[in-house]
């Protein structure tokens, strides 16, 4: 059973205007996420599942109809905000519901190994093969009745941006490379003397390049949706009449980390990560996914 992509998609319509402006990356018009999905086909991935608003469903079919759908199995699915589980709502809010959220509109759909993305982050070829083979291995991840799901960490040192500063979840692992915890350090920014620090209280902290943090890329298995059901349910009595909270993949897995219901893998690959945190970034990934192509790494034109 080859796994799916879930590709995280539900904010791209507020970003991108209705997807009448998805940023070019290539030479033919080609947006980081049609690499994305040339990495996954090419790595050998069965199916991706879009997770996207009702309100830019069409203009995001119509982005992307005729590009790959001979290439691999396509399904689309909404994120809402009164997609809830019985019982609860309506509420007051704008806002979604958060990744944690967004991954579970994939349940009906989804019956297999999954691999989690950003839709306009580029994670590299490498992350996808590593997290092929993964699956590849253990197609049904348990471990005494404890299910095993993984992140795939990057180096912070190749995440951080000369624009500004990042927000970034760093990894912290055991000795066998099980997740203890993910930190949530917000500001990060490489400083005039060179080292990695973000604030906290009064002061700032230091970060080493070498720190793995997680770009939101987490693989997982069908038994998400049944532990997010649960753990969502908790979340909308505490927090659902908060018209701002949201409830992120990471809120869940740490959960399951302390709970002893899951061990999370910290899996690393040689990729470089890229990704537009402020519009001054655009050109050094275009510069950057220019050389992969030519270096023949990518054709010129990727679905021709």
């Amino acid at each position: 059973m080859k796994p799916t992509l879930v590709v995280l998609a539900a904010g791209m319509g507020s970003r991108y205007g209705g997807l009448k402006q998805m940023d070019a990356f290539g030479p033919n018009g080609e947006t980081i996420l049609d690499f994305s999905i040339f990495d996954a086909i090419n790595s050998g991935f069965g199916k991706v599942v879009f997770i996207i608003r009702q309100s830019f469903l069409e203009d995001f079919k119509n982005f992307f109809s005729g590009k790959f759908e001979d290439k691999i199995e396509v399904e689309y699915v909404t994120q809402e905000l009164d997609k809830l589980p019985e019982g609860f709502g309506p509420f007051e809010r704008q806002k979604p519901w958060g990744t944690a959220h967004a991954v579970q509109m994939a349940a009906g759909v989804v019956d297999e190994p999954f691999l989690v993305i950003n839709a306009d982050d580029y994670y590299g070829r490498d992350a996808y093969i590593v997290a092929f083979d993964y699956f590849n291995e253990y197609p049904l991840s348990r471990l005494d009745d404890i299910d095993i799901f993984f992140v795939m960490g990057y180096k912070l040192k190749k995440t951080l941006s000369d624009h500004g500063t990042v927000n970034r979840g760093v990894c912290e692992a055991d000795k066998d490379g099980n997740l203890i915890d993910i930190k949530e350090c917000k500001k990060i920014g490489k400083e005039s003397d060179g080292i990695i620090r973000y604030p906290q209280g009064d002061g700032k902290n230091v970060l080493s390049e070498e720190s793995l943090v997680s770009m939101n890329m987490w693989g997982f298995y069908p038994s998400y949706f049944d532990y997010f059901d649960k753990n969502f349910r908790v979340f909308l009595d505490e927090h659902g009449s908060n018209p701002t909270s949201e409830y992120y993949i990471p809120d869940l897995i740490d959960l399951l980390i302390k709970e002893g219901s899951a061990i999370v893998k910290v899996l690393s690959s040689d990729s470089e990560w890229f990704g537009v945190t402020y519009q001054e970034d655009k050109p050094f990934v275009t510069q950057k996914l220019q050389e992969l192509i030519d270096e023949g790494f990518y054709p010129n034109n990727l679905w021709e």
